[in-house]
């Protein structure tokens, strides 16, 4: 396997952040290719938790790290990431790309004027500048890294700072005091800091291919957060799906290898927007507790429900997502039976796929198959596909069958030996180690 693309297939918090550690062992480089710090990846080894928002997960195994031009970059987060790294004895080998666009104090003031503005109709924006830095991308007044190379002269800061300071000041009606200029000031030195970091990603993602090595694609979010294929307006600002890897790292469509999507054996939601599965009952709670669904970075709890395949089908089909990858199989132990959707009963119509309106899609009632659970989870380290429950298996093979793609890893546990290897695909030659 040459290169691969990591990418969730619901509405983000699958797991990719442990699968991409799990994962980045076999491989040479690790590259984000969107989105921003409202991302949030945990990855548990041993007794250590580590918990990232920018820095790609792979940092951990001291792998070329490498952060693209469609992330969106906040410099302050970034430098803690790399501190709480070096704290804990990781020296990250990092690239950043001279395109990446950088999030600065006033956008994420914006984020959180726009938000309180919605009123009812709010997105659940975690309010980190990540929407307005990307509106500021379209509009062409945003700020890249390579702006701020010289630190003498930096004319679109400069620009970005008049227009912003006046956005906020008469669209919003709100009056910014005189340590603006003093925080904008403290932003840019915190981005020089970066600049030792910072070049031609795009080049040398091309140089490293031809010269034999192989890389990780890491997405952030899910696919039904994706600004175009997503629940929209209750999506994130930025293309989650696995074409992004070409056009956030600049790294040719055809050199980005196979597709894993992940997914978990249920599915979460956090904030508003519709969600046809979800449970509001003890069952609903049973599976936030033992799957301890609470956002990486907000803290917020999880909306829970039972896993949609017509969800699932569609984000398979956008993402061309040769694999999968299930997590969060022993969240569901003891509980039986399951159910998983397989339609949509839209006003008496059956659909089998997501409508395009968000207000027909929080309007349609799921279709349910029930299947039989598992109990008395205990799979070890040194166990294999064949040790686990049989009812399991069935559930993998039914998920398979649904979705029209392969099962390569399931995941039953947050720990990197908690892996288990499908037999017959190229995933069971990976290392849990």
């Amino acid at each position: 396997m040459q290169n691969l693309v990591v990418v969730g297939l619901q509405w983000g918090d699958e797991g990719k952040g442990k699968l991409v550690d799990y994962l980045s062992e076999s491989f040479d480089i690790v590259a984000r290719f969107q989105g921003g710090s409202n991302a949030g990846h945990t990855v548990k080894v041993g007794d250590n938790i580590y918990k990232f928002r920018i820095m790609p997960t792979g940092a951990i195994r001291g792998k070329k790290s490498v952060i693209g031009n469609g992330v969106v970059l906040d410099p302050s987060v970034l430098l803690d990431e790399i501190t709480n790294l070096k704290a804990a004895g990781v020296k990250p080998d990092l690239l950043i790309s001279d395109r990446a666009h950088l999030i600065t104090p006033l956008q994420i003031e914006i984020d959180v004027l726009q938000e309180s503005e919605k009123g009812d109709r709010k997105v659940g924006t975690t309010k980190r500048g990540i929407g307005p830095t990307y509106s500021d991308k379209a509009s062409r007044i945003s700020v890249r890294s390579c702006d701020l190379m010289d630190p003498s002269d930096s004319p679109q800061l400069d620009q970005l700072e008049k227009i912003l300071s006046t956005r906020i000041e008469r669209l919003y009606e709100y009056e910014l005091d005189n340590s603006t200029q003093e925080t904008f000031a403290s932003f840019r030195s915190k981005a020089l800091l970066l600049k030792k970091y910072i070049g031609d990603v795009g080049e040398y993602l091309h140089s490293e291919i031809e010269n034999g090595k192989t890389i990780l694609f890491e997405g952030a979010q899910g696919s039904l957060l994706d600004i175009d294929h997503g629940t929209y307006p209750f999506v994130t600002s930025s293309s989650c799906v696995s074409a992004a890897a070409s056009s956030g790292t600049g790294v040719s469509p055809f050199q980005i290898g196979d597709v894993l999507g992940i997914c978990k054996a249920y599915i979460t939601r956090v904030g508003t927007g519709p969600f046809p599965t979800e449970l509001s009952d003890d069952v609903g709670e049973r599976i936030r507790k033992q799957g301890k669904e609470f956002g990486t970075v907000t803290g917020r709890p999880r909306r829970c429900g039972w896993l949609d395949l017509v969800a699932l089908r569609y984000a398979v089909r956008i993402n061309g997502a040769k694999f999968l990858a299930v997590t969060k199989n022993d969240v569901l132990n003891g509980i039986n039976p399951l159910k998983v959707c397989v339609a949509y009963n839209f006003h008496g119509e059956e659909i089998t796929t997501i409508p395009a309106s968000a207000t027909a899609y929080g309007e349609v009632i799921p279709i349910y198959e029930e299947l039989i659970g598992w109990s008395d989870f205990q799979i070890g380290p040194e166990d294999v596909y064949d040790d686990l429950p049989g009812s399991l298996r069935e559930y993998i093979s039914y998920i398979e069958n649904f979705a029209k793609s392969r099962v390569g890893i399931l995941s039953v546990g947050p720990d990197r030996t908690d892996t288990i290897q499908v037999p017959g695909t190229p995933f069971e030659k990976f290392t849990n180690a």
